[in-house]
């Protein structure tokens, strides 16, 4: 049965010219593609078995494990990143699957581009700096613990973050925006055909000192 900690508030789905798609069924992913738009996230529920799995990891469990990945062989890839780590990967059988079905829906629109698989377990604070990715496409889900931030385009002044500005000069009004836990999120980098100066602006959420585990999943092409 799907359960999920909370219930947060589904963000309305945007408007077709909207640049921020979101909604409760997988198939808003799809619309990656769409000219204008940099970020498709699918608001979905957790799951009560995966949630079990994941929190017998901490931060030093999967230290930014990597490696390249395909659609044939992206079982194979999480089984062998898991054990190269000392983890079983029969005590995550929950977690597989659904990096599978997640893997899967990314595949769908990452266009024959080599992909590489990410997992990684962090207790501190790796990218707190508002950027875009030098990507084609990031997938982004995270298990367990505070999810990706991000900003939408009319709050972001890209100059002052192209000089090196903070933060608060990057945010010209209100809070960011978050990923809650197992929400996917697809992501249009710098490097997207015609993106040039219109990636998704995001970064890690701050963790150091609150005594959380992120269990961070990522595919990049």
């Amino acid at each position: 049965m799907l359960q999920t900690p909370h219930k947060p508030e589904l963000l309305p789905t945007e408007s077709a010219s909207s640049p921020h798609l979101s909604g409760g069924q997988p198939e808003v992913l799809s619309r990656i593609s769409e000219t204008g738009v940099n970020l498709c996230l699918w608001q979905r529920q957790g799951q009560e078995e995966i949630t079990r799995e994941v929190a017998a990891l901490d931060g030093s469990s999967l230290p930014d494990v990597r490696c390249p990945t395909s659609q044939a062989s992206f079982d194979d890839d999480v089984a062998r990143l898991l054990q190269r780590q000392g983890l079983d990967p029969l005590a995550f059988k929950h977690w597989r699957a659904d990096l599978r079905q997640v893997a899967d829906l990314y595949f769908k629109v990452s266009q024959g581009y080599d992909v590489t698989l990410r997992l990684e377990t962090l207790d501190d604070t790796r990218c707190p700096r508002f950027h875009v990715d030098r990507t084609h496409l990031r997938l982004l889900c995270t298990y367990h613990g505070p999810g990706t931030e991000w900003l939408t385009d009319a709050q972001v002044d890209r100059e002052a973050q192209n000089t090196g500005a903070s933060n608060e000069d990057i945010i010209r009004f209100g809070e960011p925006s978050r990923f809650e836990t197992f929400w996917v999120g697809i992501l249009k980098g710098a490097s997207y055909p015609g993106n040039a100066g219109r990636g998704l602006m995001h970064r890690s959420p701050p963790t150091t000192g609150f005594g959380q585990t992120r269990v961070l999943f990522c595919l990049d092409c």
